[in-house]
């Protein structure tokens, strides 16, 4: 991959499955990775990882709802190496439930998580990039907003706000910042933990089980799109176990 070595990549929720498994594949590459995530802890134990077989990585404490903690994320990774090349916004969080029942704490946290994160992490590296006249957006979504399902509505309503704005900013940019939308389908994670529902959750962790993907298929897309030559852009990849319905 001679187009990932020497990139600088910012990822966001970088302290386990998606996030953990795209900086470490990149950085195996030979990327420069910059991960934040909201837990101190794994983030160093996988920069000390990553350092420990021969690859450049740091890490920044941040939490995508704070506006300034993205502007943060992306001023280390300057001041540190002098450049971003690619923004992985990777942080996102999912409450299942039923619309009328109403679970109102939980679309305010996937609003804040989903969209808003996302668009601050937009925010804070767009004018950077616009300054290098060159840049990279990875927006990792979700199969979920493809297909439509009871119990999904408002988390698929966050993700597929993201696949719109994309595309605005797509046909906006003229070509100097890419942006790529990657939508996973179930992968081996830690994401059904946070779900409060637990009729749900365990359904989603039993299906995970029986065929959710490894994480390394996603952070594989994602060298894929930032590997390519400048005047490509790959637009969107829908990655999930060849079972899943």
């Amino acid at each position: 991959m001679q187009n990932i070595k020497g990139k600088v990549v910012a990822i966001t929720g970088a302290s386990s499955g998606m996030g953990k498994a795209i900086a470490i594949e990149l950085a195996k590459n030979g990327a420069k990775v910059v991960l934040g995530a909201r837990r101190t802890e794994p983030l160093e134990q996988i920069v000390k990882e990553i350092k420990s077989t021969g690859g450049e990585a740091t890490c920044a404490q941040i939490d995508v709802k704070n506006k300034a903690d993205l502007v943060r994320l992306v001023n280390i990774t300057v001041e540190l190496y002098g450049k971003l090349d690619v923004i992985v916004n990777n942080a996102g969080v999912s409450q299942l439930s039923r619309i009328d029942e109403l679970d109102i704490d939980g679309w305010e946290e996937m609003i804040d998580i989903n969209l808003k994160g996302v668009l601050y992490g937009m925010a804070a590296a767009i004018p950077i990039f616009k300054k290098q006249q060159s840049g990279h957006i990875v927006n990792i979504i979700s199969t979920s907003g493809i297909k439509i399902a009871p119990m999904q509505g408002v988390y698929a309503g966050t993700k597929n706000a993201i696949r719109t704005i994309a595309e605005a900013f797509r046909q906006e940019s003229d070509g100097k910042i890419r942006i790529t939308g990657i939508s996973p389908g179930f992968v081996k994670t830690d994401f059904a933990d946070n779900i409060k529902n637990e009729e749900m959750k365990t359904a989603i962790k039993q299906g995970m089980e029986q065929i959710a993907i490894n994480p390394i298929a996603i952070a594989n897309a994602v060298i894929y799109a930032v590997s390519q030559p400048e005047d490509v852009e790959i637009g969107d990849i829908v990655i999930r176990p060849s079972k899943q319905n």
